[in-house]
């Protein structure tokens, strides 16, 4: 009403609409690398050690798997797909070696002194 277009349209120039430019993207890279450097890095981290651990795994290590069963490996073939794990004494499953999402520190042997 008061203002007519003409006045509120400003003029732009070359340099004027590159800079108008980043400036409107640069929020949108730095989200992007916030994002990167606290959600998915220590993600990739994570997997990384694990794929680890279930390489080294042997015959004695407590681990738990996905459904929550945690139980005592017996039986671990390196390259295998399939491991034994024993859940209770006697009680022998085969799982995939990709269920085991933690692998548990061994107990420490029983002191039978009292």
């Amino acid at each position: 009403m008061l203002i007519t277009p003409a006045y509120a349209q400003t003029a732009t120039t070359q340099a004027g609409g590159l800079t108008a430019t980043l400036v409107n993207f640069g929020p949108l890279v730095l989200i992007g690398v916030v994002m990167y450097w606290f959600l998915f890095r220590p993600q990739q981290m994570a997997q990384k050690t694990l794929r680890a651990q279930l390489a080294a795994l042997k015959r004695g290590d407590r681990v738990v798997t996905a459904g929550g069963i945690v139980g005592t490996m017996k039986k671990a073939v390196e390259g295998a797909t399939e491991v034994d794990v024993e859940i209770a004494p006697n009680v022998t499953v085969s799982v995939m070696r990709s269920t085991i999402t933690q692998i548990l520190a061994k107990p420490e042997p029983a002191n039978d002194k009292v």
